[in-house]
C-alpha cells in the first residue's frame, strides 16, 4: 500500500538533483512540497496536504549503500593525472563504406606527430573525429569525399586517469557528471577508454570544468 512517504521517496529517487539538494540542505521544504503536491495526490488518488508532504521530506533519508560509497571514495582518492588539451576541433561525418579508409589516412599522416590529440569514435550512423585544430586541413583532405554533418572548433579536452577498478564501481560517471552539472558546465562530448575518461568542453568553460574535476579527489 502506497503512503505519502513512499510516494515522496519514489519521486525524489527519479530526480537526482532534488535528492542532492535535500542532502545538502539547500532546498526550501515548503516550496518543494507545493511542487510535489499534484504528483503525490495523483499517485494516492486523493488530495494530499502540503504539510504532510513537508513532513515526509523532512524525514527522508537517502538510501546509503556503504559498499558503493567506500568504493567511490577509493576511486576518487586514487585518481591519476588530469591532463588538459586545448585548441581542438570536432568533426562529424555520416558513416559510409569508405570512412574507415579515410580515418586510416589521417592516422598515417599523424604517425610521427606524438603531440597531436586525436580520437575517433564510430557510432551507428555517424562518426566523430576530435583532433588538434592544427591538423584540420588533414582531416578535410582525407575526408573530402565524405558527407560532413558538423564541425565544432575552440574546444578543450580534460582527461582523467582512473584506477583499474573503476569499471566495477557503481555511480562513478554519474558522480562526475553531477558535479559538472551543478557548476553549470555543459559537456560538448565525452570520450572514454577502460582507464581514461575525457570530457570535451568549449574553451570558455575549461577552467571551471578543470576546477570541478580537480576537487573530485575526496
Amino acid at each position: 500500500m502506497k503512503t505519502i512517504s513512499s510516494c515522496v521517496e519514489e519521486i525524489i529517487a527519479s530526480k537526482p538533483f532534488i535528492e542532492e539538494a535535500l542532502n545538502e540542505q539547500i532546498i526550501n521544504f515548503s516550496a518543494l512540497a507545493s511542487n510535489l503536491q499534484i504528483s503525490v495526490s495523483k499517485m494516492l488518488h486523493k488530495d494530499v496536504k502540503t504539510g504532510a508532504i513537508m513532513m515526509a521530506l523532512r524525514r527522508y533519508n537517502q538510501p546509503l549503500n556503504t559498499s558503493t560509497s567506500i568504493k567511490l571514495k577509493h576511486v576518487f582518492n586514487n585518481l591519476g593525472d588530469i591532463t588538459v588539451r586545448s585548441g581542438l576541433s570536432d568533426f562529424t561525418f555520416k558513416n559510409s563504406k569508405t570512412i574507415i579508409n579515410c580515418n586510416t589516412g589521417v592516422l598515417d599522416s599523424l604517425n610521427l606527430k606524438d603531440h597531436i590529440f586525436y580520437a575517433f569514435t564510430r557510432g551507428i550512423y555517424e562518426s566523430n573525429i576530435v583532433i588538434s585544430s592544427s591538423e584540420k586541413n588533414t582531416v578535410l583532405s582525407e575526408f573530402k569525399d565524405e558527407e560532413q554533418i558538423g564541425l565544432q572548433e575552440n574546444l578543450s579536452a580534460i582527461t582523467i586517469s582512473l584506477p583499474k577498478e573503476n569499471s566495477k564501481v557503481v555511480g562513478l560517471y554519474y558522480h562526475i557528471f553531477k558535479k559538472l552539472a551543478w557548476e553549470g558546465v555543459t559537456l560538448y562530448e565525452v570520450i572514454s577508454t577502460t582507464n581514461e575518461f575525457t570530457v570535451l568542453v568549449e574553451d570558455n568553460l575549461v577552467d571551471k570544468a578543470f576546477s570541478v574535476i580537480k576537487r573530485l579527489k575526496l
